[in-house]
């Protein structure tokens, strides 16, 4: 009967506004939700085939969505872990229920944003709970190759803020001026003497401890010199002088175009050869000390910067060198790369993990979680995990957060036009009541 469709049709109705008015109470709530992504409910109208002459109602049903790929916009923070995606992608996380479990099986979920700060064992987790994931780095701060369609590379990031770091030292360089005089004709023959610090594989302070002898000849001036470069790590005999690591034989040029450069480096006894050859090409010879080889950088042939012999003076003009002790922890910080990096107070940073960003091929099709976090399902596709920048996704912002996509104006729009349509779906219901009272008052 047509009157009894109008009826169901607006019950559908009464049904379908209920719908769509929890949808934007949901969406309201969460005005200052951060990272919170709006749900909507769509109508689509339910047809029901009629005979001719007559129209029976269908109604109206509905279908609820969450608009995952509406992002809200960034707003500063003074937290260098606060991170928020600009762009496509989203953040691996995990429950601090399965990392407490550490049994190594994490579930992946997805956020898009996170106040993230360290817990009580270090790992960066959201006040909700959330645990952030990303892929170790190596000693070197480098990133291996891990798995990118799996969350196999990812663990939960980890940091101790009582952690220390330091830089071994491989690499020297000495801009270093011997006296011309010293190698005259009966010049005193003194040996020159220079102590360089360095740091070894644990951090610790070493020396390498450089003495140029020069020599004096008879007649003329030799304009000759040896060297000899011996390491305080490595065993000393009976009079507690360490082992020497290198002999080199110095030869500088006495022409007035390139007096007092280079000539020619060779070994003390190339017959029987202490440390690594000399290379011409970039001014470099290879020691091998305690903790391993390490480059002493003397300049090239025919060069003013480097070792030179000049006037009268031993003058040591520029020592420089990598590697630094050990430092504390200061700050963690994660670039728009993905990169968490670790700052120390003796000036170094270091990667310690890199956070990828996993994308899906239908974000509208993840289900939605407590805590603003989302699951992969088969209606939004296998997922794929992106370094930050590459591909389709954007990057990470740090010192940042994602704002609430909800649109209060608007929400409180469609909430007078819900209202306005569940009271009319009412006055239909009203309406066919009082019609079907008339129809029965026929029979009186």
């Amino acid at each position: 009967m047509t009157i009894s469709s109008s009826l169901n049709a607006s019950v559908a109705g009464l049904a379908a506004n209920a719908s769509r008015l929890a949808t934007i109470s949901d969406n309201i709530s969460n005005s200052a939700t951060y990272g919170y992504k709006r749900a909507v409910t769509d109508f689509q109208s339910l047809v029901i085939e009629s005979g001719k002459g007559t129209y029976s109602a269908g109604g109206v049903r509905t279908t609820t969505t969450r608009l995952i790929d509406e992002r809200g916009a960034l707003v500063s923070t003074t937290n260098p872990t606060d991170l928020a995606v600009r762009g496509r992608g989203m953040l691996p996380v995990t429950s601090e229920t399965s990392v407490a479990v550490g049994n190594g099986d994490n579930p992946l979920f997805l956020t898009t944003t996170g106040s993230f700060r360290p817990d009580d064992q270090g790992y960066l987790r959201t006040p909700g709970g959330l645990v952030l994931l990303g892929v170790p780095a190596a000693a070197d701060g480098t990133i291996p190759n891990y798995p990118r369609d799996s969350i196999d590379g990812l663990v939960p990031v980890q940091i101790n803020a009582n952690q220390f770091a330091g830089e071994p030292t491989t690499r020297v360089g000495l801009s270093v001026n011997l006296p011309a005089t010293s190698t005259r004709e009966g010049a005193a023959g003194d040996t020159e003497t220079l102590t360089v610090e360095y740091f070894d594989n644990l951090g610790a302070s070493s020396s390498l401890i450089f003495e140029f002898v020069p020599t004096v000849p008879a007649n003329g001036a030799s304009n000759e010199w040896t060297v000899y470069i011996s390491d305080s790590e490595t065993d000393v005999d009976l009079n507690g002088v360490p082992d020497v690591v290198g002999e080199y034989s110095l030869l500088f040029d006495d022409s007035r175009g390139g007096g007092g450069t280079l000539a020619n480096v060779d070994f003390a006894d190339p017959g029987a050869p202490v440390g690594g050859p000399y290379d011409p090409a970039t001014g470099i010879l290879t020691i091998a000390v305690d903790g391993g080889p390490m480059e002493i950088n003397i300049g090239t042939l025919g060069s003013s910067i480097g070792l030179t012999q000049l006037s009268d003076a031993f003058a040591p003009v520029n020592i420089t060198k990598n590697g630094t002790p050990v430092g504390s922890l200061t700050s963690i910080e994660v670039d728009q790369n993905g990169f968490v990096r670790a700052s120390f107070d003796i000036g170094i940073n270091r990667v310690l993990y890199q956070i990828p960003l996993v994308d899906v091929p239908n974000v509208n099709g993840l289900e939605t979680l407590d805590q603003q976090s989302f699951r992969v399902t088969p209606d939004s596709g296998s997922f794929f995990l992106w370094d930050a920048g590459d591909g389709p996704t954007g990057d990470v912002v740090g010192f940042a957060l994602e704002e609430s996509a909800t649109d209060v104006a608007g929400e409180l729009t469609e909430l007078i036009q819900t209202q306005r349509a569940y009271s009319s779906n009412a006055k239909v219901i009203q309406t066919v009541d009082e019609m079907l009272q008339e129809t029965t008052n026929i029979k009186r």
